[in-house]
């Protein structure tokens, strides 16, 4: 009898201890998810910029280029299918395509060169820049959180926890290399 009790305590710490090993993983993997919730939406907050400086862009450039009417078409369609994307992957390829189609634009810039001298188009294309910057680097940020986010339900133990509780692998938000490339200016 004096043997059996120092081995229920013993498998009630370790029971306790298991546990609180099962709400630590738990709890990591719940923030790790909620930060890259947290990195998709400052991705949404740089693109909403981008989307709203896309408009005044095209006003800009089509009173020094209004004959590139295709061109301002392209850009504002490919804006709006960018906006209407959901999902990770839809929204990478929407992008790509936008981002494609602006530098288009810039392009079109150098063909004018009272377009490229506008106070208000520099100041858009500065602007866009930055936001172009701030994009990459949420981005970045954003991918980080998803490959340690992925890491965390893939690795053991922690991947049984992420099964048992429908912790998913997310997407990462990929840019294609054609999109990499500088725009090529031909006239």
């Amino acid at each position: 009898m004096n043997l059996f009790l120092p081995c229920m305590g013993a498998v009630g710490l370790l029971l306790v201890v298991a546990v609180f090993a099962v709400i630590g993983i738990y709890n990591r993997l719940v923030t790790l998810r909620n930060r890259v919730d947290n990195a998709w939406s400052q991705i949404d907050v740089q693109l909403r910029r981008r989307y709203d400086l896309i408009p005044n862009l095209v006003e800009t450039v089509k009173g020094y280029a209004s004959h590139e009417k295709e061109t301002l078409e392209k850009v504002i369609q490919a804006r709006n299918m960018a906006m209407s994307a959901e999902g990770v992957k839809a929204q990478g390829e929407a992008e790509n395509m936008l981002t494609g189609t602006l530098k288009s634009i810039f392009a079109l810039a150098e063909a004018y060169p009272d377009l490229k001298a506008n106070q208000n188009f520099l100041m858009l294309q500065e602007e866009l820049s930055g936001t172009e910057s701030k994009i990459a680097y949420s981005r970045q940020f954003y991918n980080d959180s998803v490959m340690t986010y992925n890491t965390s339900t893939q690795t053991f133990p922690s991947n049984i926890l992420a099964g048992m509780f429908g912790f998913k692998e997310r997407e990462y938000f990929e840019i294609e290399e054609a999109a990499k490339e500088p725009v090529k200016v031909q006239f």
